[in-house]
This record gives structure tokens, C-alpha cells and sequence, in this order.
């Protein structure tokens, strides 16, 4: 993700912004939306911050143009949200503030659920006392 791009030609030189940056700020976005128990990275983010790196464009994938930009975002939800409202604000929250900070036209957003947090439920469950021996594996958080 080192690649960069041009958003405008200023009468004292241009702006570009790398990949990196764009994904930073979208999964900054993103995990400020309610519901959103974090991104989904895969084997490379959970080795990173295994290692003690956090890696704030984990579960995000840009793709830049001119002056557009398309992103995907893959994200875990807590259990017990409402999906397609929750994955609504996530597209808004991203798209204002992509392009309030870097200008770029956003022309997508893309919500990929990857898993379900369980850990809030099945902690409430058993401090309450209603349940019985609960093994759900949780989703894969990396």
C-alpha cells in the first residue's frame, strides 16, 4: 500500500495521499460507529499486533483513482445490532470523513461482516446466573 495519489494541483504543488493513509482514516471512521466490535485483518494483522504493532488500516482495502476512491471495509459486529442500519452510519461516517480530510470523492463504501462478537453476551449471561455451561467460539478477531 505504498502507492499515492494525486487529489489536487494547488498554484504551489499538488497533494497526494499514500493508500495507507486513506485506510487509516477510513477504519478510524468506521470503528466510531456503535456496533462495530472491530476489523477483521486476517492472518497478517493478527501476526502484527501479536508482535505489539497496532495496525490502524487493518480490515480496510482502498482503491484509488484520480480523485475517487473506493473502499471495502471488513468489520465484526457485536451481537444483538442492527446490521443493515448499523452498516448505513458506517458507509455515512466513512464517506463524510474521507472526504472532509483528504477531498477525494468517496463512490463507495463496502460492508463485508466478517463475524459476531459474542464475549458481551455470554459475560452478561453468566454474571446473571441463567447460564448453563455456554461454549460459543467467537469470531475469528485478528
Amino acid at each position: 500500500m505504498s502507492e499515492t495519489v494525486q487529489t489536487s494541483v494547488e498554484e504551489y504543488g499538488k497533494i497526494t495521499f499514500a493508500d495507507e493513509v486513506v485506510a487509516i482514516i477510513a477504519g478510524l471512521a468506521a470503528t466510531e460507529v456503535d456496533g462495530v466490535a472491530a476489523m477483521s485483518g486476517g492472518f497478517a494483522g493478527g501476526f502484527t499486533e501479536m508482535l505489539g504493532m497496532k495496525n490502524l488500516s487493518k480490515g480496510v482495502k482502498v482503491e484509488i483513482g484520480e480523485k475517487e476512491v473506493a473502499i471495502d471495509l471488513y468489520i465484526i459486529v457485536e451481537y444483538g445490532v442492527r446490521v443493515p442500519e448499523m452498516a448505513w452510519e458506517i458507509q455515512e461516517n466513512v464517506k463524510k470523513t474521507v472526504e472532509t480530510m483528504t477531498g477525494l470523492s468517496v463512490v463507495e463504501v463496502n460492508i463485508h461482516v466478517q463475524g459476531i462478537n459474542f464475549k458481551d453476551e455470554i459475560e452478561k449471561a453468566q454474571k446473571s446466573g441463567d447460564a448453563k455451561e455456554v461454549e460459543v467460539e467467537d469470531s475469528k478477531e485478528q
